[in-house]
């Protein structure tokens, strides 16, 4: 592409610095501006990639900037309003999960790149993670049903601990992390969700709705396959078994183990290593011993968190520039959404809820 995309980065908080400090990196992507509510993360993003324009206001930096794509990092209440009208005005998407709110959002979001043939690429890290790829696809050749188990409990103090407040504003933390997780269920097992159930509680008076902080989803796949998640936020969280990511099938299992999660469960990076991969087959011999022992596959030697946003990047930056058809990937955001709000009311409703 002869001429650079002009990008505007919205949203300067932790995702939205490594989005920034990406499209910086790659040569076809030219920031327009940087926008943010308040000036302090805008000038400590500034002090890192240099000098582009600020705004404090979303509209007006739209207007102003008249981008290509809009990179939108901003809290999930935003999403859905600010991808439409960016989309409208004619800019490509990138947009951090969820997609929105609701469902029903979730669809007008997806409704209107389509009809405005835009792109709209979601911020599932893992699905550009080679480790996680494997991982997928280890688990694909575990035979059917799987039983999948997964979490991400992060023990939040300070800053982090006021960022995930912020989030519970509008979402639990199954349904902001869930999405990531139920989507890597939905590529293990290739199956249609069923039903969706959830346990979850309010372990905090510092939230002030009735949002809970600590959450576990259940959901059952049509071929037999299942899977829980479970996901909480705060500074009462056991740091004990707070990563668990285990698939087992009829022919074996895949987990990830050894993770090197940096300092503790708020280190963003270690959100999404691996370290290494154990394989286990479940074949035994005449005598009941097994077949095989287990393997080991090192996966110590993969991206950061920023080289994973730029990798995000690069997808986005491909999918504009070869015209991709990008609907699956559309559909399955929307679809994932599905089933953690799913979880959500089942949480409130103390009922199983069957998908359609």
């Amino acid at each position: 592409m002869a001429n650079k995309l002009n990008v505007l980065v919205v949203g300067c908080g932790n995702m939205g610095a490594s989005h920034a400090r990406a499209y910086h990196k790659i040569p076809d992507f030219n920031i327009v501006g940087l926008v943010s509510r308040g000036p302090e993360r805008r000038k400590a993003l500034i002090e890192q990639i240099g000098p582009y324009p600020e705004y404090e206001d979303f509209d007006n930096a739209l207007t102003a900037s008249q981008p290509d794509v809009v990179s939108i990092n901003t809290y999930p209440d935003t999403h859905a309003g600010y991808a439409i009208k960016s989309m409208e005005a004619g800019a490509h998407v990138f947009l951090e999960k969820p997609i929105a709110l609701t469902t029903a959002e979730a669809q007008k979001v997806m409704d209107c790149a389509i009809h405005n043939n835009r792109k709209l690429v979601i911020g599932y890290i893992l699905r550009v993670h080679p480790a996680w790829k494997k991982f997928t696809q280890l688990a694909q050749s575990l035979g059917k049903p799987l039983v999948m188990r997964m979490n991400l409990n992060q023990q939040s103090a300070g800053k982090n601990w006021l960022t995930h407040k912020n989030l519970m504003q509008s979402m639990s933390p199954i349904v902001d992390c869930g999405v990531h997780y139920v989507d890597v269920m939905c590529q293990m097992t290739r199956s249609k969700p069923v039903s969706v159930s959830a346990i979850g509680a309010k372990l905090t008076d510092e939230v002030k709705t009735d949002m809970y902080n600590y959450g576990q989803l259940q959901v059952k796949f049509s071929d037999g396959s299942v899977g829980w998640y479970e996901a909480g936020w705060g500074p009462m969280m056991s740091e004990t078994a707070y990563f668990i990511k285990d698939v087992i099938g009829p022919e074996g299992a895949v987990s990830i183990v050894e993770s090197p999660k940096g300092e503790d469960s708020q280190d963003i990076d270690g959100h999404t290593q691996t370290g290494c991969l154990k394989i286990h087959h479940s074949a035994l011999g005449e005598d009941g011993s097994f077949l095989k022992n287990d393997e080991f596959l090192d996966t110590s030697d993969e991206p950061s968190h920023d080289e994973l946003c730029e990798l995000e990047q690069l997808y986005l930056l491909e999918a504009i520039q070869q015209d991709l058809d990008i609907s699956d990937h559309m559909a399955d955001a929307v679809s994932s959404l599905k089933i953690v709000l799913a979880a959500d009311e089942s949480f409130k409703t103390g009922k199983t809820v069957n998908l359609d």
